[in-house]
Order: C-alpha cells, then structure tokens, then sequence
C-alpha cells in the first residue's frame, strides 16, 4: 500500500538540478543524485559525494506558489536550533537563499540512515515492539513541547498567543486560494471554527506535521534518531499539535494514515485515551478538556484538509512533487466532511448554524 512512497527514484525532469552549479556552491565532487518517492510538497533528494557520504538537499518546488507555502528557510532554522539543544533531527549543513545557483532555494542536511514507517498498524511487528515505536511517538513529541524555544534561538520563530485563530485564518486563505470544487464541509468548518476557539494552552515549538512517517527511526531499536519535514513548524499551542498526531484514531486507514476501526489491543498500540494520559504525564498537565478535545480534531481535520486541496490544486497546476499527489488531493472532502462531524458531535448531533 505503502511502497510508491518508500525509497528513491531518478529524478523527475521537472526537478532537475544542474548538477554542475550545485558541485560548484557545495565545493564538493557529487557521485549520484536521487530524489525521493515520498513528499508531497518539497521535492526531496539524496546525493552521494566522492567519499561515500549520503547527504538530503530539500528544495521549493519550481512554478507559481500559495503565499507563505514551502517555507524551506524556516525549516532549517528551526533544524538548526534544535540540532543545538540535542533533539532528534539531521545535522543541518547549509542554506542557499540565492535561487541562481539550481532555479530556487534549497538546504542541505545529513543523511539519517534508519527506518522510515509508512503504516501506522506497524505489520510485521509483534505486539510489544509495536507498542514501544508508539511509546517513542509519545515521548519525543512531548520532549518538544518541553523545549524552552527561548533558550533554544527561537523567539521571533513565531507569535505567542492567538496560534489557532491565525491558523484557521491562514488556511481558510490558503484553502480558497486552492479551492478546485465546493466543498460545503469545508465551508461550515470556516465559519465554526473562529467563532469557538478554546483558551490557548501554552506557547512552544509546534511541528505542524508529526506523525509516524515523518521520523526515521533506529534500523533495529524503538528510537527515533530524526524527526523530518519542518514545513509546517512555527509557535503555537502544544494541544493543538498534539491533537493532529492524535487524529490517527479518527482517520480510517484507507483515508488517510490512520488507525480507525483496527483492532488496537490485539496489535498492542495504544488506544487513544492512553496514548494522551502518557503525553499529559510527559508533559506534567493534568488533563484535556474532552470538548476542547473534539474541537482540536475538527480544527485538524480542517486544516489537512486544506493542505491536501494545496496538494490538488498543485495537480491541476502541474507543479506537484509526488505522481501520487492526485490521490491524496481527492482525500480533502472525507478528511472535512469527518471534521464537520466532530462538530456535531460537540453539538449533540444537532448541527449548528451552517455556512452560508
């Protein structure tokens, strides 16, 4: 199911990188040049130098883009602070803001050798090995909730208080700037969303998109050696980060990542009660609010939704960097359609004013 995602593969001709200019800006000698699979926004690829050493270059994508969309610069500066402080990513190497040297700007990074896991039910694995890859999930997304982001270099990285207000504000924007159909959940989720938000429940770092295959975990150990794809990060509320990783227990697996309706006892992944009481503990909070809760994953489930029509409006504009963008595009409608229905649920069933 997974394996269009896993791996490299030669470099598509519309990413394609001078190699010559690329050689000249790194001063070093380049042996081979993939790009990977996975990566649905920056093209991603890995090259080899003359020693042997395996290095990631991750790149804006070529073509007209969203406003404030493939932020690459914010990724590596927030690589860069945390690599600082000792939290698992790649050693970050260099970032070129100048677009002349490969058409636009790129960062270069290590090479992670490890494990990449796509399906979040963890086949192959026994129970006790899949409970502790959750158990590590749990721990190094509280670890960064727990970083004090002003010891770290990240003041000014984004503003404190107002995250989610801000947020559904920039991706109503984005969403209507990539809207290819109506979508009436979409719609009502717009204009419930802002008018209910739940009290901010702190400031920290906030990755935007974690989840399981944005980790490379040690080839054989229950540990994480890198988190990727810091696109999305900025300052914001803990919880509401949090609750996206969470959504896996709402998403069923063919939708998109998630782990709905699986028999989660017998597999040995955690339900999700318990997964936020461990988090709550790492985190020293006593509890989460279970209507703020519902809230957090309307919230979530609109905002991957919006990311994935940015994804369809790519297809319809040529500029997507996986071939696999479409199907994931097409994923917008039940992802709001499933968020517009945790509204109902905070409702009672009865479905609040709707959008007009």
């Amino acid at each position: 199911m997974f394996e269009e995602f896993i791996g490299t593969k030669p470099v598509e001709e519309r990413h394609r990188i001078d190699v010559g200019a690329l050689e000249k800006y790194l001063n070093l000698k380049i042996a081979v040049i993939e790009q990977f699979k996975g990566g649905q926004s920056n093209p991603t690829y890995r090259f080899t130098d003359a020693s042997g050493k395996k290095f990631v270059l991750r790149r804006k994508p070529p073509g007209k883009l969203l406003p404030s969309a493939h932020a690459v610069d914010r990724e590596y500066r927030v690589i860069e602070s945390l690599f600082k402080v000792s939290f698992p990513v790649a050693r970050p190497h260099v970032l070129c803001e100048d677009e002349s040297v490969i058409g636009t700007m790129f960062y270069v990074m290590d090479y992670v050798e490890g494990r990449v896991l796509w399906d979040q039910s963890l086949p192959g694995m026994t129970q006790a090995e899949r409970g502790a890859i959750w158990d590590e999930l749990n721990r190094v997304i509280s670890l960064l909730h727990g970083i004090d982001f002003e010891k770290a270099g990240l003041q000014g990285f984004g503003k404190p208080g107002g995250y989610i207000a801000r947020q559904i504000g920039r991706w109503s924007k984005q969403y209507r700037a990539s809207e290819t159909e109506r979508i009436e959940a979409m719609d009502n989720l717009i204009a419930w969303l802002p008018a209910n938000l739940p009290p901010e429940a702190a400031t920290t770092v906030v990755h935007g998109d974690f989840r399981l295959d944005n980790t490379i975990f040690h080839p054989s150990e229950p540990r994480i050696l890198a988190v990727l794809d810091w696109e999305l990060s900025t300052l914001g509320d803990p919880l509401a980060d949090f609750a996206y990783h969470c959504m896996s227990w709402h998403i069923p697996p063919g939708q998109f990542r998630g782990i709905a309706g699986l028999d989660l006892r017998a597999l040995g992944i955690p339900s999700e009660a318990e997964y936020v009481r461990k988090y709550c503990g790492r985190t020293k909070r006593k509890s989460i609010d279970a209507a703020h809760w519902d809230f957090y994953m309307a919230y979530n489930l609109f905002r991957l939704a919006a990311i994935l029509q940015g994804i369809m409006k790519r297809v319809v504009d040529g500029t997507a960097a996986s071939e696999h963008a479409k199907d994931a595009g097409r994923r917008a409608r039940p992802l709001a359609e499933l968020g517009w229905r945790m509204v109902e649920k905070i409702h009672g069933g009865k479905i609040p004013g709707r959008a007009a």
